[in-house]
């Protein structure tokens, strides 16, 4: 058995979502820091270019983005559950919506100058230019667009009345009676938004979202530990990766098992990653990929927010 190594860092929103994860299920894990801008070498022998945050590495298999990290995350550990049964479409609807809608207007919140100033303002100039100049290309032929600052502003009052709502019409203490994926992916959002005195009251000035924000994010990061980015590599490289799931392959563009090709985000952070398409499932891709550090590695993407392309 694989430890879990998280590959994040502490200011990264989603890789939040992940820890909280970890917190949830009550899990051990290895805490690898990554920088928070490219060039990411050391994650990038591993995946092959993806720059999203975070990354889950198990062994020789490396799962790219939250919702399929969750997914791993429960095949882990099955109980509490993330996807609750009975609620699996509601919790990871709710869950996808929050991840990409609620996201992007708290981004375009946050990343404002007077915001921007409170929470970069002690750090060195040269990395706020390269930070600034980093995401500038973020949306770079993506589907996603950046929302102004001004229409963010004017629609975050009707979100956060609906999100009140719904705790008021909840019959527990979570989004959804027991909290599940969709607490944790509105959470992340919201913590972020919690950064800096100047958009904390986005949350704050709701009660009901406040308290409900702080139950979420006291069930902590599980029981983690350090590693260094080197050691990761050398577990991939020693590991072999696990068996492809015992599922058909399905792909209705005509992809076929063995094709060279690359897979890539479609909302924003688009860069492309490379090998040898192994796994088409119903909600997962799977590249083989070589490396010279890191050997043989199998790297998961979730098929939702996804595409293969032939390369």
């Amino acid at each position: 058995m694989h430890e879990l190594i998280l590959h994040h860092y502490p200011t990264s929103p989603f890789a939040e979502k992940a820890r909280l994860m970890l917190g949830f299920k009550q899990l051990s894990w290895r805490s690898v820091m990554i920088p928070p801008i490219m060039p990411k070498p050391d994650l990038t022998a591993l995946t092959g270019g993806y720059r999203k945050t975070p990354v889950l590495q198990v062994g020789a298999d490396i799962y790219c983005d939250t919702a399929l990290i969750a997914r791993r995350l429960e095949a882990e550990k099955a109980t509490p559950a993330l996807f609750p049964q009975g609620a699996e479409f509601t919790a990871s609807s709710f869950a996808q919506w929050a991840d990409s809608v609620v996201f992007l207007h708290a981004v375009s919140l946050v990343f404002q100058p007077e915001s921007i100033a409170a929470r970069f303002g002690k750090l060195p100039p040269e990395f706020l230019k390269a930070f600034v100049a980093d995401r500038s290309t973020l949306f770079d032929g993506g589907l996603a667009t950046r929302l102004p600052a001004q229409q963010a502003a004017h629609q975050w009052p009707a979100l956060m009345q609906r999100l009140q709502q719904q705790l008021a019409s909840s019959e527990g203490d979570f989004l959804f009676g027991e909290a599940c994926i969709a607490d944790f992916s509105m959470a992340h959002p919201l913590w972020f938004l919690r950064g800096t005195p100047v958009t904390s009251p986005l949350v704050d000035d709701y009660p009901d979202v406040a308290a409900w924000l702080g139950r979420v994010l006291g069930m902590g990061h599980g029981s983690l530990s350090e590693m260094k980015s080197e050691d990761a590599i050398s577990v991939a490289r020693d590991a072999t990766p696990a068996a492809l799931p015992d599922e058909d392959f399905v792909d209705p563009n005509g992809f076929k098992p063995g094709q060279q090709v690359s897979i890539s985000a479609v909302d924003y952070g688009v860069d492309p990653v490379e090998g040898e398409l192994l796994f088409c499932g119903r909600e997962e891709l799977i590249l083989r990929r070589e490396d010279p550090r890191a050997g043989t590695v199998h790297v998961h993407f979730p098929r939702l927010g996804f595409k293969i392309n032939a390369a």
